[in-house]
């Protein structure tokens, strides 16, 4: 009798322990997507705020950048950043330093979100593979492990939204006085895929996606590598209660912007000058005027450099180099500590290589 009762108490144990380990995994397993999923918008938020901050914040840097890129060498008018943005006000006035802002918001926000979503997961899973292929489970991120994760985030951004990047070069180069006028995003787009085909909302892709490369990827190796270095020496006392200040990480993402852009602008300059092949009618700033007027022809990449250093010079390649370079680095560095002040707000955790 007392046998039986010991097995009636085991077996009530038993199944006492079993209804808790399932209420446990069901309540895990209601929470766990909700909660990913909630951490996945969040980072996405933050990443697409501090796109759309840093790039208004530099917005006439930026449409002169692209403008000096693009303008025809036998038609100058834009010769440097000071002559450039004062010719700007006076033709175009206040609103002329936005033009293509709100395109290329509605660009960047998509792409910084996606940008800064993919490297925090790009990071985690080569994390996670360098741990299993080392044996080590305290194993960190090395910077070119770093270079890596931002590379395949700065791919996949950019492919995602590489359209809008050449509808808003397009609509940044247009003026009062360009024979056709795009009446905004959508009706550049469909203009586009028009007169030019689907193809041609890719062309410049491959020089985009060769230099999101090296300008991506070590932006966020650059940073975070440097972040982390300062964290761990604390020199000249830069740290507040064992967190960078803010003042402290925005050197950091600014010289993680002028390492990147130096390394990679003159693929951009080469893909701004593709994306404005095959526009019908173009921005007399592309085609120049009077005797001057030609149409922009490039046959691939390769043919763009070899054409552009023919006629042009080497230094056609850093044509707009100063206001990108007075224009990215408080664009990279507004960026990264807006990205990462959002996402202490909204309580997600950023720090990707612990």
């Amino acid at each position: 009798m007392a046998s039986e009762d010991v097995k009636a108490s085991e077996k009530a144990v038993s199944t006492i322990v079993n209804l808790a380990e399932e209420a446990k995994l069901a309540r895990e397993g209601v929470k766990a997507p909700s909660y990913a999923v909630l951490s996945i918008c969040k980072s996405l938020v933050a990443g697409g705020v501090a796109g759309g901050v840093s790039r208004t914040a530099v917005a006439p840097l930026e449409r002169l950048k692209i403008l000096l890129q693009v303008q025809n060498p036998h038609s100058i008018k834009y010769n440097g950043t000071v002559q450039g943005l004062k010719y700007i006000w006076r033709t175009e006035g206040f609103r002329g330093l936005f033009k293509g802002n709100g395109t290329n918001c509605a660009r960047i926000v998509p792409n910084s979100a996606v940008k800064f979503f993919s490297y925090e997961q790009a990071s985690k899973g080569i994390l996670l593979l360098y741990q299993q292929q080392t044996g080590n489970e305290d194993a960190q991120l090395t910077p070119l492990l770093r270079l890596g994760a931002g590379a395949c985030a700065g791919i996949i951004a950019m492919s995602a939204t590489y359209p809008m990047d050449l509808v808003r070069g397009r609509l940044t180069v247009q003026t009062e006085n360009s024979p056709y006028q795009y009446r905004g995003m959508f009706h550049a787009l469909s203009s586009v895929l028009r007169e030019e085909g689907p193809r041609a909302l890719y062309k410049g892709w491959l020089p985009s996606v060769i230099g999101v490369i090296p300008y991506v990827g070590l932006n966020f190796a650059v940073y975070e590598s440097l972040k982390e270095w300062l964290i761990k020496n604390r020199p000249f006392g830069l740290m507040e209660d064992s967190e960078l200040s803010v003042t402290t990480r925005l050197a950091c993402g600014a010289v993680a912007g002028t390492v990147g852009q130096t390394v990679a602008y003159p693929l951009d300059v080469i893909r701004r000058r593709m994306q404005m092949v095959g526009w019908n009618n173009a921005s007399s700033i592309v085609t120049g005027d009077g005797r001057a007027k030609a149409a922009l022809e490039y046959n691939g990449m390769v043919d763009a450099f070899r054409k552009t250093v023919k006629y042009e010079g080497f230094g056609a390649l850093y044509k707009g180099l100063v206001p990108n370079s007075v224009k990215v680095v408080p664009s990279i560095a507004i960026a990264f500590v807006t990205y990462e002040m959002v996402k202490d707000i909204l309580g997600v955790e950023i720090r990707i290589s612990d």
